[in-house]
């Protein structure tokens, strides 16, 4: 049996963060900077077209964009696409999820799951990123 390596590593895991890999890395940027207010904090290349872009939200909440590589496989040498389902889904909070859903509809993106109050007290909705994963928008029960 394989024993947790919690208190008998030598090294710990510091933090984790999802990595996306996206069909069009600028129009799912322009979907996680502009209309979800994540701040870039780092670009590669930090010229001409983008491959990789890290993201950020104020509460220090991480997230990565990747272009697909042009052979259509990661670093790791698997392939990237055709990815069959989400195997991502993202929840985001924000104070109104009304006017941030109707705001992300404006702005074009698909709402999966219109707002609605939940049993466990909680006000969510699901839009769409522009590679069809989706977005949990929701509020903390106030």
């Amino acid at each position: 049996m394989r024993r947790a390596c919690v208190l008998e590593c030598s090294m710990a895991y510091r933090s984790a963060f999802p990595m996306l890999v996206c069909d069009d890395l600028a129009r799912s940027l322009a979907f996680y900077r502009d209309a979800l207010g994540f701040v870039v904090t780092y670009r590669f290349p930090a010229e001409g077209d983008a491959a990789y872009v890290a993201v950020e939200l104020p509460d220090g909440s991480k997230l990565g964009l990747g272009q697909v590589a042009p052979d259509g496989k990661g670093v790791h040498g698997r392939p990237q696409r055709p990815v069959s389902g989400h195997g991502f889904e993202l929840c985001v909070y924000h104070d109104d999820v009304d006017a941030a859903v109707a705001e992300l509809a404006g702005l074009g993106h698909p709402v999966l799951l219109p707002p609605a109050d939940t049993p466990w007290g909680e006000r969510m909705a699901f839009v769409a990123d522009p590679d069809g994963n989706p977005v949990m928008v929701t509020a903390q029960p106030g």
